[in-house]
C-alpha cells in the first residue's frame, strides 16, 4: 500500500472516530485531555477531535425509577411495605458526569432512604389518605440532595401501601362497626321521624271524628278488596246513637 493510501486510510478512521451524532434529548460532555470543557455538545453532527477530546452522552429525558418496596414502620409503629415511583430527569450534564460517579444508581439510593425517613414519621391513617402531601414532602427533599448532581426531581408518587393481614383483617372489622352505626342512625332517625307523623296524624284524627270514620270504612275497603270474604265489623257507637236519634 503506498504513503496516500496509507493516509488516506487514517484520515478515514480519525474521521469515523471523531464526527458524533447527537440526538434532540442528548448533550454531549466534553473532555479535552481530561479537562471538562465548559459546554455540552447539543445535538446534531458534532466533531470531536479523537484522541485529544472524549464524549460522554447524556440524556436530558425523564426517567421514571421504579422504587421496590421498602419495610417501613409506622409513627404509630405499624410495619408496612411501601412501594413509590420517582420522575427525575438531568437539567445540568456536566455536573451529572463530574459530581457523581452514577447519577441513577445515586438518586435510586437517595430515594429509598429518603421514602423510609419520610414516612416513617407519619402515622399509618397519614400514609392511607393523604399519598399526595407524603409524595409532595419526598419530592421537595429527595430533590434538595439531588440538585448538587444537575439531576431534578419532578414529583415521587407513593404508588402502594401493603399492610400485615391482621391489620388488614382489623380495618374491615372497623369498617363493617361504621357502616353498622350509620345503619342504625339512619334507621333511627326514620323511626323518629315516624312516630312525629304518627303523633300529628293521631292529633287530627282525634280533632276531626268524621276523618276518624271514613279512614275507618277505608280500612275496610282495602280488606276486602284483597279477600272475598264475609267481613263482620263492629258498628261505631256514635253511628248507633246517631240512628237513635233520627228514629225519634
Amino acid at each position: 500500500m503506498s504513503e496516500i493510501g496509507i493516509v488516506v486510510v487514517l484520515a478515514v478512521f480519525w474521521l469515523v472516530a471523531s464526527v458524533k451524532i447527537l440526538r434532540e434529548y442528548e448533550r454531549g460532555v466534553i473532555f479535552r485531555l481530561g479537562s471538562l470543557r465548559p459546554e455540552p455538545l447539543g445535538p446534531g453532527l458534532r466533531l470531536v477531535v479523537w484522541p485529544i477530546d472524549s464524549m460522554v452522552r447524556v440524556s436530558l429525558r425523564t426517567v421514571v425509577h421504579d422504587i421496590p418496596p421498602q419495610d417501613v414502620i409506622t409513627k404509630d409503629n405499624v410495619t408496612v411495605k411501601v412501594n413509590a415511583v420517582v420522575y427525575f430527569r438531568v437539567v445540568d450534564p456536566n455536573r451529572s458526569v463530574v459530581q457523581v460517579e452514577n447519577y441513577l444508581y445515586a438518586t435510586s439510593q437517595e430515594a429509598q432512604t429518603t421514602l423510609r425517613s419520610i414516612l416513617g414519621n407519619a402515622h399509618l391513617d397519614e400514609l392511607l389518605s393523604e399519598r399526595e402531601r407524603l409524595g409532595a414532602m419526598l419530592q421537595e427533599v429527595i430533590d434538595q440532595h439531588t440538585d448538587p448532581w444537575g439531576v431534578k426531581v419532578t414529583q415521587v408518587a407513593v404508588k402502594a401501601v401493603d399492610l400485615p393481614q391482621e391489620m388488614q383483617r382489623a380495618m374491615a372489622r372497623q369498617a363493617e362497626s361504621e357502616r353498622e352505626k350509620r345503619a342504625k342512625i339512619i334507621h333511627a332517625s326514620g323511626e323518629l321521624e315516624a312516630s312525629k307523623q304518627l303523633t300529628e296524624a293521631a292529633e287530627m284524627l282525634n280533632r276531626e271524628p268524621v276523618a276518624l270514620h271514613l279512614r275507618y270504612l277505608q280500612t275496610l275497603t282495602e280488606i276486602a278488596a284483597e279477600k272475598n270474604s264475609t267481613i263482620i265489623f263492629p258498628v261505631p257507637i256514635d253511628w248507633v246513637k246517631a240512628l237513635m236519634t233520627k228514629d225519634r
